[in-house]
């Protein structure tokens, strides 16, 4: 039996694969091309082609598994229903990937929000995001159906992917916008505060997770906290740029789409990981973003 993974040629889902290939599991992976699907067979994992819309073979892939990571899409229902389907009365692990943007709020980069969530808190979720909390909360409520699911909600994740993949999603934008005009620049003020870690910690609790989460479980993934300000900053120094420039959401969703302008880089998403510590023992080892950006930054890939 193997584990199955979505997002395999991705930078999370790809990290995850080589981590655990690493530790000796048996992986196969969902690839949507026959040129990628070659490429991870290279990398040790058994490519399935199809996507998150092939309900009936991710139900079969998820029978036949020793569990399933999805790492593909937070938004993705019908691919949850499928797994919940395929893995339903088995006892066996469904770990989602969610992401802290589920709690973000809308303040155009101009507000420090007070809100610290943690596993115990409850939640302040937007009218936009209802929809993908829905899908964490049905994942959660598996657990009624013999699965054991778990959720976990990822912060701004920094580093280096370990398969594929190797960009993540907040942060290269960010670096390749300044590289193109010269400029850094962030959605206006940029006193927002994420929540963020780094992608080896990250697949580190996944591990941890998969074997040992208990059912309906759910936890954020952070080791620290910085503001837009002070990740322009630090991405200013490392290139030699001047200051740090604002712009609008209008001005930043013509580079990087209205979504990612007001959630990615316009609102706060301040969380603590503090279940993931205390019941699964996870020690995350990197803890300033900031520092990795002016020290470890691959420019090249940019």
């Amino acid at each position: 039996m193997a584990i199955f993974i979505t997002g395999a040629s991705g930078f999370i889902g790809g990290s995850i694969a080589r981590h655990f290939i690493d530790a000796g599991y048996a992986v196969r992976g969902l690839v949507r091309s026959e040129s990628k699907a070659e490429q991870l067979k290279a990398m040790g994992i058994e490519p399935v082609l199809g996507t998150l819309d092939d309900s009936d073979l991710l139900t079969r892939e998820a029978r036949a598994s020793e569990g399933v990571i999805n790492a593909a899409d937070s938004d993705h229902l019908g691919a949850i229903d499928a797994f919940i389907e395929g893995l339903q009365g088995t006892h066996r692990p469904l770990i989602h990937t969610s992401g802290s943007s589920v709690i973000g709020d809308d303040v155009g980069g101009n507000a420090l929000s007070p809100n610290i969530f943690d596993e115990d808190t409850p939640l302040i979720v937007e009218p936009k995001k209802a929809a993908r909390h829905a899908i964490d909360e049905r994942v959660r409520a598996a657990a009624s159906q013999g699965i054991r699911s778990i959720v976990l909600c990822n912060t701004m994740i920094y580093g280096t992917g370990r398969g594929l993949h190797p960009d993540s999603v907040q942060i290269p934008p960010l670096l390749n916008q300044a590289r193109k005009n010269g400029v850094v620049r962030v959605v206006g003020e940029g006193v927002n505060r994420w929540s963020n870690v780094h992608i080896d910690d990250v697949v580190a609790l996944y591990m941890l997770a998969f074997e040992n989460a208990p059912a309906g479980s759910f936890y954020f993934v952070e080791n620290g906290e910085a503001s837009y300000a002070e990740i322009g900053a630090a991405i200013a120094r490392r290139l030699n740029l001047g200051p740090v420039q604002s712009w609008t959401v209008d001005e930043a969703a013509a580079e990087w789409g209205r979504g990612h302008a007001q959630y990615s880089f316009g609102s706060n998403s301040r969380v603590r990981a503090k279940h993931a510590r205390s019941q699964l023992g996870w020690q995350p080892t990197h803890t300033s973003i900031t520092a990795w950006i002016e020290n470890e930054m691959p420019l090249a890939s940019a």
